[in-house]
């Protein structure tokens, strides 16, 4: 699962390498993928929100 991880946020941050890439595209379970990108992408959203409300206040 940390390589999952990982390679998300290597992805959603744009430095992932090709090689890591076609690994990740080789195994063959684009949903575990999937699932790790939405979570990690509401954590951060929620991360943001707070610290807006935070510094409006």
């Amino acid at each position: 699962m940390w390589s999952v991880i990982k390679s998300v946020l290597a992805a959603l941050i744009g430095v992932q390498s090709n090689l890591k890439r076609q690994q990740d595209f080789s195994s063959g379970k684009p949903f575990i993928f999937i699932v790790t990108a939405i979570v990690i992408t509401l954590i951060f959203v929620l991360v943001l929100v707070g610290v807006a409300l935070i510094a409006a206040r």
